[in-house]
């Protein structure tokens, strides 16, 4: 995979991934070719990986429809369901006592406005 991308062979890959050293250039096309930083392979350990690999689920792939099928979810949806419902009903409330208020100022500026007419008259 990484071979095809780079155009190079398989022996050229390895070579490479035996090599102490790997070149600027070389290092940047590989890093690239993988979808990682340039930083990521410099700072590698087998280590980390394995302190990693339990927290690490990978999603990123448009193709790769398992994610879908092994999602972890982190909270209950019925949870946050019931929660989205309650904060719509808690604003409904909030806007039907803001249009009370509303309308009943609107009534007071009516009843102040045919006061002034009728005194004008």
């Amino acid at each position: 995979m990484v071979a095809d991308k780079l155009g190079l062979s398989q022996q050229a890959i390895s070579k490479i991934e035996q090599s102490d050293k790997v070149d600027d250039n070389t290092l940047e096309k590989v890093s690239k070719a993988l979808g990682v930083n340039v930083e990521a392979i410099k700072n590698f350990s087998e280590q980390a990986i394995f302190n990693n690999i339990n927290t690490f689920h990978d999603s990123s792939s448009l193709n790769d429809h398992s994610a879908l099928f092994n999602y972890q979810c982190t909270f209950n949806p019925i949870d946050k369901l019931v929660g989205s419902l309650e904060e719509n009903k808690r604003l409904q409330e909030a806007n039907k006592k803001l249009y009370e208020e509303l309308l009943k100022s609107e009534r007071e500026k009516v009843v102040m406005l045919q006061k002034l007419l009728e005194e004008k008259k």
